[in-house]
């Protein structure tokens, strides 16, 4: 990946919208180099997708928590079957593996502050892996960015 395929990303992060001649023209490329340049990095998965990035209390998501959650145990089958668990819940909108005072650390959003109490109390609490679940809810967001800087 040289310079001008980093500023394609950039370019790609801040408005996957604009069509390859918008872009080429901000790179400085003509139209079929950096058609041909956006084609290798989706091929090669460098991008992954084009996603709509939704402002979450126009739709309702008002609560966001980290909850962080201990496993019973540190075993492969109990990692590998809380792992799998967590793509049931679409309240859970990210899961990582993490290291240090507790296994997982998720990201929930809910409607409101009833439905993560039903969230946490009726599912995420009911499943056997889990030991712990501390919660901590984002009172503000400072800063909330998807773009990566390359």
């Amino acid at each position: 990946m040289d310079k001008i395929d980093r500023r394609i990303l950039m370019q790609l992060q801040g408005d996957a919208k604009q069509n390859t001649k918008e872009i080429a023209s901000k790179v400085g490329l003509s139209l079929t180099p950096t058609y041909e340049r956006i084609k290798k990095l989706e091929q090669q998965q460098v991008i992954e997708s084009y996603v709509a990035i939704l402002d979450r209390t126009k739709i309702g998501k008002q609560v966001v928590a980290y909850c962080q959650v201990t496993l019973l145990k540190h075993q492969k089958k109990l990692i590998d079957s809380f792992k799998n668990k967590t793509f049931l819940f679409p309240e859970i909108m990210e899961c990582h593996h993490v290291s240090g005072n507790y296994d997982f650390l998720l990201k929930v959003v809910t409607d409101d502050i009833n439905e993560f109490h039903e969230f946490v109390n009726g599912k995420l609490s009911v499943v056997e892996e889990i030991s712990t679940i501390h919660s901590s809810f984002v009172m503000n967001s400072v800063k909330d960015s998807t773009v990566y800087e390359l």
